[in-house]
């Protein structure tokens, strides 16, 4: 009956609660492909099993690896112990069921990178020779130990909650630590991870599986998915979206930066010095602009972009080329003038700045003014900026996508003259710290929120110097430069809302009433965003959370307000006076005040988004070595859970028991039926009757 099978379901949830603790917040690392290969982790399709045991010592990890007597072993560990040689000796060794790392700063290293020492290195601009390629001339990121690009047979999780790390460590204490190096006694605790992943061996293979199933089965399962998402651009004079091709009479300059980063860990990508620093550099940079650009516009267009995708050999940056190149963008490669891209400009070392270039266009002499340019615009402010070797490649960057397809002139703007400065690059550790950005003591959320940090104020800086050389770049006259100036309150609140707090007073003002009603259950949930461009983080929409973030404020620093309806605004197109092909049209929330949550208003702006998914996949060129083919694998479920668990001696003799009690039972079931007769038989009595 339905009430026993509820009895039933509240008995087996209560004994299951007695028997695991289940872990939440913890992280996994996930597996990804490409078009040779797959890279990160997964458990077998039933979870891995091993004996806990904490490393803290190097004769903890000779124990695991060699003397320890009850292998397979579940190893917890501190950051200090998370680095490429342990972890290589792991995956080598058949006694470890899986990791779980410890996210603290206890114990960091002065430097960690999970990344390779070249990034995109196979995806970059083809101009260079052998002597410059694959980074001959200039390592990037000497400190990439390449972990992330590792494949690992066993589940690797890091655990974020403080409370459960110490039940972890109570049953490792209790039950498995050891007394004067001897072994210690059952039960012991184990720990149970699930991390099974649908696609192997690399993307052509997931994809082709995937096609198949498409085709012949009634209910399909996808094994992975293309990373992608969307660019966000916008630019000082509207471009009329629905008209593709070249764009009569418009001659524009590029500002881009990228707007993703990546870690070890799925979904951990702070990416401070790596991507926010850019991201909030250009977003400054366009507050500073926008008064000037309307009032004394510029012969050229300014046009901005932020590109989606770029830890993942360019998704992004190499979509739009490739649909400009195809006619199916709002401008074309004959458009563009030239590009300005900001790298990493965290100020990390100095008040240095430097200009990259490409070697092979640098002998174009358009590079050279560019330079001068931005020389005489840094007049006036803290700031040097000089350019490194002639012969020096370019950095990574998205500009390196757009040489490919034409020699344009174009800049990279970053704080490093040769190799990174960032000691923490594309890891969990590259966050509000690494970037300084830290607040006084005592400050509320919202005093946190307009505070202007250090780091606030130097990225202000480089916003202005950014806006002065691109209007200037732009044709626009000198004797309005000193009207260019970033707002340090700008940078602070963008600073906070993508380091710290998502969650706050202004990014719910600039939001639409739908989501702000949501809270947590929304893009708005507690802490700051990660800067993966992975699925997960758009459970709630079809853009990543970043990418809404950008868009919304981008709104804001360019819109008009208007006095549309709610109706009207989602409607534009049926009104005469707007234009749905020059502007975008966004219902926000408003600023709340002191005794309402705000007042839901339109805004217009020339803000758009356009897809950023690798062309790789539009052409079906799954094994292509010119674009992106990078792909996250699909699961069932991702969990961790500990328990204690017997001796081998003691399981085996609980199953002996228990078969013995079988037939034991079958035996004695056997007699009492062949007896039945004899047993149960009642004596038959003669009925008798009486007239």
């Amino acid at each position: 009956s339905p009430e026993f099978l509820g009895l039933g379901c509240v008995l087996c949830s209560s004994v299951e609660q007695k028997i695991y603790v289940v872990l939440n917040e913890t992280v996994p690392c996930v597996r990804l492909l490409n078009a040779t290969h797959q890279i990160g982790c997964q458990s077998s399709i039933s979870g891995d099993t091993g004996v806990l045991h904490v490393l803290e010592t190097e004769s903890d990890l000779d124990w695991i690896l060699s003397s320890g007597p009850h292998p397979p072993y579940m190893v917890i560990m501190e950051t200090a112990f998370f680095n490429r040689s342990v972890m290589m000796r792991m995956k080598n060794s058949s006694r470890v069921a899986g990791v779980a790392v410890i996210i603290s700063k206890t114990g960091l290293a002065d430097n960690f990178s999970p990344h390779t020492t070249c990034p995109n290195q196979n995806t970059g601009v083809c101009s260079y020779g052998s002597d410059l390629a694959n980074c001959n001339g200039t390592v990037w990121n000497p400190l990439g130990n390449g972990l992330s690009y590792e494949d690992f047979s066993f589940p690797v999780f890091a655990l974020k909650d403080e409370n459960q790390t110490q039940v972890l460590r109570k049953c490792y204490e209790d039950h498995n630590q050891r007394v004067n190096g001897s072994a210690p006694q059952y039960p012991l605790c184990a720990m149970q991870l699930f991390s099974h992943m649908h696609a192997v061996t690399d993307t052509v293979t997931c994809m082709r599986r995937t096609d198949l199933q498409n085709r012949f089965s009634i209910n399909p399962e996808v094994l992975c998915d293309p990373l992608s998402d969307f660019n966000v651009w916008t630019s000082t004079r509207p471009l009329n979206n629905s008209a593709k091709g070249h764009a009569a009479d418009e001659s524009v300059v590029i500002a881009a930066t990228r707007l993703d980063g990546r870690s070890f860990f799925w979904e951990q990508a702070p990416a401070a010095e790596g991507t926010v620093s850019g991201i909030v550099t250009l977003l400054a940079t366009i507050q500073a602009l926008y008064p000037v650009t309307q009032e004394a516009p510029p012969p050229r267009n300014i046009f901005f972009s932020f590109f989606q995708g770029e830890a993942f050999d360019y998704i992004g940056s190499s979509k739009m080329v490739y649909d400009m190149e195809k006619n199916d963008f709002v401008i074309d490669m004959n458009n563009v003038h030239s590009m300005l891209e900001i790298g990493q400009v965290g100020l990390l070392s100095g008040r240095s700045l430097w200009m990259h270039s490409d070697p092979v266009s640098r002998q174009n002499k358009s590079v050279s003014e560019m330079m001068s340019r931005m020389q005489s615009a840094a007049a006036g402010l803290k700031l040097t900026v000089n350019h490194p070797s002639v012969s020096q490649p370019l950095p990574p960057s998205s500009f390196q996508r757009f040489l490919r397809a034409r020699r344009i002139p174009g800049l990279v703007l970053a704080d490093h003259n040769t190799s990174f400065t960032n000691r923490y690059y594309e890891s969990m550790y590259d966050d509000a710290e690494n970037l300084n950005v830290t607040y006084p003591s005592g400050l509320t959320p919202d005093e946190q929120l307009v505070y202007e940090t250090d780091a606030a104020k130097s990225l202000a800086e480089v916003a202005t110097l950014v806006a002065r050389s691109l209007y200037l770049q732009a044709g626009g006259e000198e004797n309005n430069l000193n009207n260019i100036t970033a707002d340090p309150k700008i940078v602070a609140q963008v600073l906070y809302g993508f380091l710290v707090q998502k969650n706050n007073s202004w990014f719910r003002s600039l939001l639409p009433p739908e989501v702000t009603k949501k809270g947590v259950n929304s893009i708005l949930s507690p802490g700051p965003p990660q800067f993966y461009i992975g699925l997960g983080p758009r459970v709630h929409g079809p853009a990543h959370s970043v990418t809404r973030f950008v868009q919304y404020i981008l709104a804001n620093l360019t819109g008009t307000v208007t006095n549309l309806t709610e109706s009207q605004c989602q409607n534009p197109s049926e009104l005469s006076t707007e234009n749905k092909d020059l502007f975008s049209y966004f219902w926000v929330s408003g600023p709340a005040s002191v005794n309402s949550t705000g007042e839901p208003f339109c805004v217009r702006a020339s803000v758009r988004l356009s897809e950023a998914v690798s062309p790789a996949f539009e052409l079906l060129e799954y094994g292509s070595r010119n674009y992106s083919t990078w792909t996250e694998s699909r699961w069932k479920s991702i969990r961790a859970r500990i328990f204690l668990v017997a001796s081998r001696e003691l399981e085996m003799l609980t199953l002996g028991v228990g078969v013995a009690v079988l037939l034991l039972s079958l035996l004695v079931t056997y007699f009492i039926s062949s007896k039945a007769e004899l047993l149960f038989s009642s004596a038959r009595e003669t009925p008798t009757t009486t007239y």
